[in-house]
C-alpha cells in the first residue's frame, strides 16, 4: 500500500465507475453529484416568489397562509443558489499515515476530498481547501475560487509526502478558524480528519462556524482504532518517537481499548448533534464511492421525512 495517493488517481475520480461494476464512466459521478446536490444544495436556496399551484408541484412548498387568504392553492418558489463556497479541510498529520486494512487514512482522506470536490465543481460551486497537520509545511490554504485551479492545487498537495518521524500537532481548531476566515455566509465546510482524539475543545470552534456556514465532519477510521488485533507483545512507535510495548493478547486491555474509542466517538456524536453538524464517518477498509454514496442516501432520506 502506498502512503499517499497518485495525483492521476485523484483526477480520475471525476469519472471512475468500475469499482461499482457499472458500464458508464459518468454514471457514478452523476449519481454522486446528484446526491451531493440533494443533501448540501437543498439548504442553499433563496425565496423568489409565491404563485398559484400547478399540477405536479411539490406540495411540501405550499404556502398555506396565502392559500387560505385567496381560497386557491398557492406555493412558495425557491431559486437554487448557482454558486456556493466549499472548503475541504484535510488532515495531513503524521497520525494519518496509519492503516491496517484497505488503505492508509491519508489516502482515504484524499479520495474523499477529491470526490466531494469534483461533485461541488460539477455544480459550479467555488471549491477550495486547506491541508493542515504537517509540522514542517504548516497550514496550506487554497481559497475557494471559480474553476478547478484551487481544487487541483489541494489534491496535488495531498499527494506530496508529509513530515516523517515528527510529533503530531493538534491544530484542527486553528485550521478551521483560518480556513473559514472571510468566507461568505452559507458556505459549506468539510472536515476530513483523524478524530480518534479528545474532541471536546472542538465544540467552541464548530459552534462559531455553524452560525454562518454548514459543516460536515468526516472522521477517517481504521478498524484497528477500536479493535486491536491479537498479536502478542508488540512495540509501537508514537509520533513523538516514544516506544510503547503493548500485550495485544490481554483481553481486559482490549476491552478498555474499545471502550475508550467508543467513548470518544460518542462524545463526537453528541457534539455534532447539538450543533446540527452532519457526521459522515469513512473507513479505510471500505470503497470510498460506496461509503460516501451510502451516507448521502441516508441523509437524503432523512431530509425527505
Amino acid at each position: 500500500m502506498s502512503l499517499y495517493p497518485r495525483l492521476d488517481d485523484l483526477l480520475e475520480l471525476r469519472h471512475q465507475a468500475h469499482t461499482l461494476g457499472v458500464p458508464s464512466h459518468h454514471l457514478v459521478n452523476s449519481t454522486f453529484a446528484g446526491l451531493y446536490a440533494s443533501v448540501f444544495r437543498g439548504a442553499g436556496i433563496n425565496f423568489e416568489e409565491v404563485r398559484e399551484y400547478r399540477q405536479g408541484d411539490d406540495i411540501r412548498h405550499m404556502d398555506w397562509k396565502v392559500t387560505a387568504r385567496f381560497n386557491e392553492p398557492h406555493l412558495k418558489v425557491f431559486r437554487e443558489e448557482r454558486e456556493r463556497s466549499v472548503v475541504l479541510c484535510v488532515d495531513r498529520g503524521p497520525h494519518m499515515g496509519f492503516g491496517t486494512r484497505g488503505t492508509f487514512k491519508s489516502v482515504q482522506a484524499a479520495r474523499a476530498a477529491a470526490l466531494i470536490g469534483w461533485a461541488a465543481s460539477r455544480l459550479n460551486d467555488r471549491v477550495g481547501g486547506m491541508a493542515f497537520g504537517d509540522p514542517l509545511a504548516g497550514l496550506q490554504h487554497f481559497r475557494p475560487a471559480r474553476g478547478r485551479r484551487a481544487l487541483w492545487q489541494l489534491l496535488r498537495t495531498l499527494t506530496q509526502p508529509a513530515a516523517e518521524q515528527t510529533a503530531s500537532i493538534d491544530c484542527l481548531a486553528g485550521a478551521l478558524r483560518r480556513a473559514t476566515r472571510g468566507l461568505p455566509t452559507g458556505s459549506l465546510v468539510f472536515v476530513i480528519a483523524d478524530l480518534n482524539r479528545e474532541v471536546r475543545e472542538l465544540e467552541g470552534v464548530l459552534g462559531n462556524l455553524v452560525q454562518r456556514s454548514s459543516v460536515v465532519v468526516l472522521p477517517v477510521d481504521d478498524p484497528a482504532d477500536w479493535n486491536m488485533p491479537a498479536m502478542g507483545s508488540v512495540t509501537f512507535t508514537a509520533t513523538d518517537g516514544t516506544l510503547v510495548e503493548i500485550d495485544t493478547d490481554d483481553a481486559a486491555a482490549a476491552r478498555a481499548y474499545r471502550d475508550a474509542w467508543q467513548q470518544r466517538r460518542d462524545t463526537l456524536k453528541a457534539i455534532t448533534n447539538r450543533l446540527n453538524v452532519i457526521l459522515m464517518p469513512i473507513r479505510t477498509d471500505r470503497e470510498i464511492h460506496l461509503s460516501l454514496i451510502h451516507s448521502l442516501e441516508q441523509r437524503a432520506r432523512a431530509r425527505s421525512i
